[in-house]
């Protein structure tokens, strides 16, 4: 089950488990949240100012030991400093309402710090710019070990979270078994939208596509096996970009979301648990929508119904069995729907093997590993 150092507060608790699997440390992350524990108190929303001064504390504690490690030229440990701080300014920044002054500094520190821990580590990690519609998106490249031109996903990211997170959550997980990694700040989050002003896009298809396009000029990778993978809202996302980008030769939604506009609707009706502090602003601020009527008006767009049937290419669904916030049932849907694909595999992780909440938070590896193995698998058949 999923570590709870604030009791009471899921959001709080679940970004807190979120660190843990990029790599940050219990110690320190106790040191950081003794700070504000009677404030977690009070709620998801109140109190994340005093949260993110606390944890941002603790990230420029570690660039500074890391800096020290670098005049001292040791590299390796710097990149294992810069990484933690960098899970560190991330969770901190994840938390703020989108008006939240200091937040954007934070964001542009904690790309700083995600590239010195890549240079400093000699990592390999390739971050580019991936042209779109008259502006771009960045895109960061894991490449896989061996021989190329490598298998490679396209690794989109759900509601809130970012390249960074997903770079830092993998490893070198895919990697190891020879497949590359494009995580991506499609529209709606990161770089996209903090930087770009790109809204989230409910026909993901276009932006999958261009991603495509960047990965089919690469000689490291190989074209004839690219497939897309995303969590959370990315059970969403990805789904629908493999649907209608037939460039696509697999997919994995890592968490279903089938219905993601309906889940809004009851939402509203207190069902389920939010990601996020200051949850509807946010959503309106990833979708580019002035206000809530636009918002609920835009959602029933965001649905897998009616579409599934076109998914003509292999797919796995993982959804946690105590996913607190999106439905079981939405699993089932991908998975019933999906007729038309030649091979629908489903995972329930549970509590023997770990990873039973939402995107495998509370237990990552299982649901991590499983899917690295079968996209390897796939892959292989090809």
């Amino acid at each position: 089950m999923m570590y709870e150092p604030f009791p009471g507060n899921y959001v709080w608790n679940l970004s807190v488990n979120i660190c843990l699997s990029m790599g940050g440390c219990m110690g320190e992350i106790d040191q950081a949240n003794d700070e504000v524990r009677e404030i977690a108190r009070e709620g998801a929303d109140k109190g994340t100012a005093a949260f993110f001064d606390s944890w941002g504390r603790l990230a420029d504690r570690l660039v500074a030991l890391g800096e020290e490690c670098e005049a001292a030229e040791h590299m390796l440990s710097a990149s294992e400093k810069y990484r933690r701080a960098t899970a560190y300014y991330m969770t901190a920044e994840r938390m703020q309402a989108r008006d939240y002054a200091p937040r954007q500094q934070m964001y542009r520190t904690m790309l700083d710090t995600m590239q010195r821990a890549i240079d400093t580590g000699g990592l390999g990690w390739e971050r580019i710019d991936i042209p779109f519609e008259g502006s771009n998106f960045p895109g960061l490249f894991i490449p896989g070990h061996g021989e190329g031109p490598r298998p490679t996903m396209v690794f989109c990211n759900g509601l809130d979270s970012v390249k960074e997170m997903i770079a830092l959550s993998l490893d070198d997980s895919f990697a190891r078994r020879g497949i590359s990694i494009l995580a991506v700040d499609q529209p709606g989050v990161g770089e996209a939208l903090r930087l770009n002003g790109l809204p989230a896009l409910y026909d993901t298809e276009r932006w999958a596509g261009a991603a495509v396009d960047a990965l089919e000029r690469r000689a490291d990778v190989d074209k004839d096996r690219i497939g897309v993978m995303g969590w959370s809202l990315g059970g969403y996302y990805a789904p629908r970009a493999a649907i209608y980008e037939k460039r696509f030769k697999l997919c994995v939604a890592w968490g279903a979301n089938h219905n993601w506009g309906e889940l809004q609707a009851r939402r509203l009706r207190n069902e389920g648990e939010n990601p996020v502090p200051h949850y509807w602003d946010h959503v309106m601020w990833v979708w580019g929508q002035p206000d809530m009527e636009a918002f609920m008006a835009l959602m029933p767009k965001v649905t897998l119904n009616g579409h599934m049937k076109n998914m003509t290419v292999p797919f796995l669904i993982t959804h946690g069995a105590n996913d607190r916030q999106i439905p079981r049932e939405y699993a089932y849907q991908s998975r019933d729907q999906a007729v038309n694909s030649p091979r629908v595999d489903f995972r329930l992780f549970t509590e023997r093997e770990g990873g039973v909440e939402h995107c495998s938070a509370d237990s990552m590896e299982p649901a991590k590993s499983f899917i690295a193995d079968w996209v390897r698998d796939r892959f292989a058949e090809i």
